[in-house]
């Protein structure tokens, strides 16, 4: 009677298992596309768009509500066949340039441009001007010798006058 009980546990503690590690398996959405190209599209445009609350996060990898209603736009844009570049728009209009990690070349985000091209040019030429100056001090050093040896000399010489 007894290993009948432990079976019977044994049974029902392997079925209480296998049960609540059902929805770890489950954590991926199905979602169903027409074809491999939507899928492709679908998958490239979620990790291209930015999550508004998330920040520096795409929208693939954010759980925040905003970035479910983008993917789900998303998906509701490519099952209508919409392009790439007609999806990006949409979502900028909707949500502003943010969204998009590749900001657009405009007055507002000229300087997002412009900063690391300004950057590499300042340290070429605090390159240039560091190297320029240490040659500069390097050649009066020679010429410094040169007089200390004159005006030795010099000294030499009339010290030797006195004496005579």
């Amino acid at each position: 009677m007894s290993r009948r009980l432990n079976v019977a546990a044994a049974v029902l503690c392997a079925l209480l298992c296998a049960v609540l590690a059902s929805p770890l398996g489950a954590t991926e959405d199905l979602v169903q596309f027409e074809s491999t190209e939507q899928q492709q599209l679908y998958r490239q445009l979620t990790a291209e768009l930015r999550c508004p609350k998330c920040q520096n996060q795409n929208i693939a990898d954010s759980n925040a509500v905003v970035a479910v209603d983008m993917r789900n736009k998303t998906l509701e844009l490519v099952r209508q066949g919409q392009t790439h570049d007609q999806v990006i728009d949409f979502m900028k209009q909707r949500y502003g340039d943010f969204v998009h990690y590749q900001p657009p070349f405009q007055l507002s985000t000229i300087w997002l441009w412009l900063l690391p091209i300004l950057a590499v040019l300042s340290l070429a030429f605090t390159v240039f001007r560091r190297s320029k100056s240490s040659q500069a001090s390097e050649a009066p050093a020679t010429e410094t010798t040169g007089l200390d040896a004159e005006l030795q000399a010099m000294i030499d010489a009339a010290s030797a006058k006195s004496k005579e």
